[in-house]
């Protein structure tokens, strides 16, 4: 190389916390100024955290981790939501809470991501496949999908609506993410999988309702699409017999990922300041 060459060579591109930055989080950003556009992204400072699972006790990084509250809604969790008024016992699908309202202030203190997963379809329910509608609805007489129960709280989720919303029992805070989804996998046909490649999540732990249904639905796709999985199997509940559970523990364990509880998670993460 000769010096004509070296001389062609740019100076550094000196960009400041000043500088406008262009991206979806801090560590996925471009760095803007008069100067140039920087494509350099600031690393993300990896932050441990251990406790006890099984197969095997688990590290992992909680700047990389999100806690992901699956169906924890109206129209299945509240006395006057849609599931309560088809018939269905709330016992099941009121267990987490409890527990996750000790895990996501602890959990949101150490810094880790909440996603909440909540079904919102459209009210035109265009999307949905024939399965889906009749599964739903089950009989002439049924309330379906997007249809009005007896106790009028609005469409039966679909987005925007009541029944589709977070129940009040747990707070969903401003650095929270949520995303709908219209299938039991959380990852089918929707933005999951975008929005947490983007803020560099690599790892999900899972927590909410049906254990069997929408949790297992939306870990196995995360598994396939190469996130790291954790079920915490004593936040997630479901109204299936419990030989049904065990076998997902045990499909999780096998195949999937990692099996552990919430109440280790939390001694880890030891008790927030708020509280």
């Amino acid at each position: 190389m000769d010096i004509k060459s070296i001389d062609l060579i740019p100076a550094p591109v000196d960009c400041t916390a000043a500088d406008v930055r262009f991206g979806p989080a801090e560590h996925n950003a471009w760095s803007v100024s008069d100067a140039a556009v920087s494509l350099v992204r600031r690393p993300l400072a990896p932050r441990p955290l251990h406790f006890a699972a099984s197969p095997k006790n688990l590290q992992i990084d909680l700047a990389r981790s999100a806690v992901v509250v699956v169906d924890m809604q109206n129209d299945f969790c509240h006395k006057d939501g849609w599931f309560a008024q088809k018939g269905v016992s709330l016992r099941a699908t009121r267990k987490p809470i409890p527990l996750l309202k000790k895990l996501l202030p602890c959990w949101r203190e150490a810094g880790g991501q909440v996603v909440w997963l909540n079904w919102g379809i459209r009210a035109d329910r265009m999307n949905l496949s024939p399965t889906i509608h009749f599964k739903g609805k089950r009989t002439a007489a049924g309330v379906g999908y997007a249809e009005r129960s007896p106790i009028d709280r609005g469409l039966s989720v679909v987005t925007g609506e009541w029944g589709a919303q977070v129940i009040d029992e747990l707070k969903v805070e401003a650095a929270d993410l949520s995303v709908d989804k219209h299938r039991l996998s959380g990852f089918w046909d929707n933005e999951l999988d975008s929005v947490l490649r983007m803020r560099g999540i690599t790892t999900l732990l899972f927590v909410g309702i049906n254990t069997d249904r929408c949790v297992f639905s939306t870990l196995q796709d995360a598994a396939f699409l190469g996130y790291d999985c954790i079920l915490l199997k004593d936040a997630c509940s479901t109204p299936s017999p419990a030989y049904v559970t065990r076998s997902i523990l045990f499909i999780v364990e096998q195949l999937h990922g990692f099996v552990a509880t919430a109440q280790s998670l939390i001694k880890a993460l030891g008790t927030p300041r708020q509280e």
